[in-house]
């Protein structure tokens, strides 16, 4: 089978992205950014040839399994949850896991816009699944990951990496949304921030076709990148190898993080390349959803103020 990566055709993935862009106003005033209005790195005054000087950028960036709103008690408390992301005080938060008119288990609530709402963020929210509505009427079932961010979002995609299906009998790996890119504007720095939710299944086979689906997205992307998610497997673990080198463990000696009450593995991650530096990292204890978050303190290289 091809490992090639495909992407959204253009119809859905602009779709995608409108919708995540009209969130984005709907979460906080004047959030989204015209990739237009960004000004050229490293652009210097009219008539000077001098580039502007090389700055680091501060970015304080999580990644959170939130269990569809669900605590590690199993009960749906979807402030609690938005409690527990601003507890980490990051400023991009990677979320998988989330509902958006999913199931009973979250009230047939949007989960990435109500979170974006109480924490006054920008939000992307790429689905891994689009149903039909369960009643024949009503808003699309989408379950998928997510992006919130305080900076603005510059460019926005949902990419199709290898998957197996929960949602079909027999299912075969093939192709399918959910791999989240958003390009963050930080202090004048563009940041490419992905967001997965690797397969859980012990057979690491559909795991190694997803991490060279997604360093063939990353590829084509120039400078600082950020990746995070539940990679399902910890990430010393074969299939996770090739990650390796075009990126960076962020907390190689971390702690672990599932299950929340008494976590046993790492399976939790940010990954940089080579262009980010890592200050801190720190896995918060909580029990708001059955997986425990991760924070990392970096910084940018920017040509901004």
């Amino acid at each position: 089978m091809s490992r090639a990566i495909l992407r959204s055709s253009p119809l859905r993935t602009a779709a995608a992205v409108l919708a995540a862009l009209a969130a984005l106003g709907a979460a906080a005033p004047g959030a989204a950014s015209a990739p237009g209005a960004l000004p050229a790195s490293g652009a210097a005054g009219a008539g000077s040839a001098r580039p502007a000087p090389l700055r680091v950028a501060p970015l304080r960036v999580a990644t959170y399994n939130i269990h569809a709103g669900a605590g590690e008690d199993g009960v749906f408390d979807l402030d609690r949850t938005a409690g527990a992301i601003r507890s980490l005080h990051a400023d991009v938060i990677g979320l998988q896991e989330v509902d958006v008119h999913w199931a009973a288990r979250s009230g047939f609530s949007d989960e990435a816009r109500a979170l974006a709402a109480r924490l006054r963020m920008r939000v992307f929210f790429a689905p891994i699944y689009d149903l039909p509505p369960a009643a024949g009427s009503g808003p699309r079932r989408q379950f998928g990951v997510a992006v919130l961010s305080r900076y603005p979002l510059v460019h926005a995609e949902n990419h199709e990496i290898t998957r197996l299906s929960t949602q079909t009998p027999d299912p075969v790996p093939a192709p399918a949304p959910g791999f989240a890119e958003a390009t963050v504007l930080v202090r004048g720095a563009r940041v490419h921030v992905y967001c997965t939710h690797l397969d859980y299944r012990p057979d690491p086979s559909v795991r190694r076709a997803q991490v060279d689906d997604m360093l063939a997205v990353l590829a084509e992307d120039a400078g600082p990148k950020v990746l995070v998610g539940d990679f399902n497997a910890d990430p010393g673990a074969p299939e996770l190898a090739r990650l390796w080198g075009p990126l960076s463990d962020a907390a190689p000696h971390g702690g672990a993080t599932y299950p929340a009450a008494s976590p046993a593995e790492r399976i939790d991650v940010v990954a940089v390349s080579p262009e980010v530096a890592v200050t801190g990292v720190d896995v918060p204890d909580t029990t708001a959803s059955d997986h425990r978050p991760v924070v990392a303190e970096l910084r940018l290289p920017s040509h901004g103020r």
